[in-house]
């Protein structure tokens, strides 16, 4: 059977979550606000432990945590709930790279239709836009900075750390997207500077549906954002509508595994990472990597194997491996990745690229025969 390897994409439900969303579904019945019987009580209580168990692995007070449907719906509010708020202060730039998730790009150009001056940031070859570019590029009006902690195609870090700190000192709002740094760097997140940032559940192997936004406290105030929905009070006012308890107790569940384990989980991931390299080595093709691997999650390869289509490639090893070459969220387009264009990579070599992800749950066996298959196919495409 074909090994999944497009982790990045969504990675497979945690048992262990399955069975914590299981015992919701069966046994606690009930709206989280419904503050008139006991069974709104206990969905209430489901709901903040979840709150807590997100914020003990994050680094950050419970109430800085809320839910919503995943990153894109928390890029969204985070970017777009600004928009009162610059209108009052009169600050409407906004800094953000040429390489987020479509959820933060084509929510700074909807602002920037309406008259908000938006900048994109390029990145190198390497894959990383420069800090200092970055933070050069910061006004008196300006309003928010937004960059991902790990581009989503390639894998590469962003200096997130290096920017967040001189943002606190000048009062400038920091964003980070970490959907795919979220229960893997869970040290670097803890220790990082930043008003809001978003994640998925499923990228850290909890449900599809559910996500969060942080917004921390700055001398006990939130960031200034406000629900781009209408609807109810749920989540502070933030998110209105129905919270998902069970959904929500999977969110936390897989918030709790990964504070727990992550350290362990690196350390499969780099050990798969090492099979992959011999692998490639072994194999007698011509091939790079995209993108500066001394920045790269141990999750994720972003691979270059010259003269061969990435969607003939894709097609014929189907039955071996699920790899991907781009973003689940762009992958019906055949054009180049604009990620990829992005950081200078010419066309033909961009659609000679796949990407390949990982989790701690892969097996190695599996992981080393599939490859060398998929590998054996490359060298008969070249």
């Amino acid at each position: 059977m074909s090994l999944y390897l497009d982790y990045n994409a969504s990675a497979p439900v945690d048992e262990r979550v399955l069975e914590a969303m299981i015992e919701v579904y069966r046994n606690h019945t009930g709206n989280a606000d419904s503050r008139t019987h006991i069974h709104g009580d206990d969905t209430r209580n489901i709901v903040e432990n979840a709150r807590r168990q997100v914020a003990s692995m994050l680094g950050i007070q419970a109430n800085e945590a809320f839910f919503t449907s995943g990153a894109t719906e928390s890029n969204n509010i985070a970017v777009r709930g600004l928009e009162e708020y610059a209108e009052e202060s009169g600050k409407k730039h906004i800094i953000t790279t040429a390489i987020e998730h479509k959820a933060v790009l084509e929510t700074v150009k909807a602002l920037g239709r309406k008259g908000f001056d938006v900048e994109l940031v390029y990145p190198g070859r390497n894959g990383r836009v420069s800090a200092e570019d970055v933070l050069g590029r910061v006004r008196n009006d300006t309003l928010l900075v937004s960059v991902m902690h790990v581009n989503n195609e390639t894998g590469i870090i962003q200096p997130v750390r290096e920017i967040g700190k001189p943002l606190k000192e000048q009062g400038v709002l920091f964003h980070i997207d970490a959907t795919q740094s979220c229960g893997k760097l869970v040290d670097e997140i803890r220790e990082m500077d930043y008003d809001m940032l978003s994640f998925s559940a499923h990228k850290l192997r909890g449900p599809q549906g559910v996500g969060c936004l942080i917004l921390r406290r700055r001398n006990y105030a939130l960031p200034p954002v406000k629900s781009v929905m209408y609807g109810g009070q749920q989540e502070n006012g933030i998110r209105p509508g129905t919270v998902p308890v069970a959904l929500v107790a999977g969110c936390g569940k897989a918030c709790e595994i990964a504070g727990q384990e992550y350290k362990d989980n690196d350390r499969k991931l780099t050990e798969l990472k090492k099979c992959l390299g011999s692998l490639l080595k072994e194999s007698g093709l011509s091939y790079h990597f995209n993108g500066d691997q001394n920045f790269c999650i141990q999750s994720t390869a972003n691979i270059c194997f010259e003269g061969v289509s990435s969607e003939a490639l894709m097609i014929i090893t189907k039955q071996y491996c699920s790899i991907s070459n781009g973003s689940a969220c762009t992958s019906k387009s055949y054009d180049p990745s604009y990620v990829l264009t992005a950081m200078g990579i010419p066309d033909e070599e961009a659609g000679c690229s796949v990407r390949i992800s990982w989790g701690p749950d892969t097996d190695q066996r599996a992981f080393v025969y599939n490859i060398q298959k998929l590998l054996e196919t490359a060298k008969a495409l070249a």
